[in-house]
């Protein structure tokens, strides 16, 4: 039996593209990393402002409230700490090392 396609928002040219783009990525890492696509199987509820919903919707390229929670959570679950390691290894590299090109 075919798999139904989610709902999406229409995906304009320029930015809009770009990060529909990314959430894809996003979306194929967390898949990737066997956070999403299981069984769904918890239930999450909070108020927020609908202005917020909507704005956070256009820019992930999403429609459904569902596919911005799992793009949400799989951006945090997914996110890389490169700065913060960058940050623990200042004054590491050997003050001998020639880095002229």
């Amino acid at each position: 039996m075919p798999r139904a396609k989610s709902a999406r928002a229409p995906v304009a040219p320029g930015a809009a593209a770009i990060q529909r783009n990314r959430t894809d990525l996003i979306m194929s890492e967390a898949k990737n990393a066997g956070l999403i696509g299981g069984p769904k199987d918890a239930v999450i509820r909070g108020r927020v402002s609908t202005a917020l919903v909507k704005a956070a919707k256009k820019r992930a390229g999403v429609s459904t409230d569902t596919e911005l929670l799992e793009v949400a959570l799989s951006n945090l679950a997914l996110a890389d700490d490169f700065g913060d390691k960058f940050l623990k290894r200042k004054g590491t590299v050997d003050p001998d090392l020639d880095l002229e090109l």
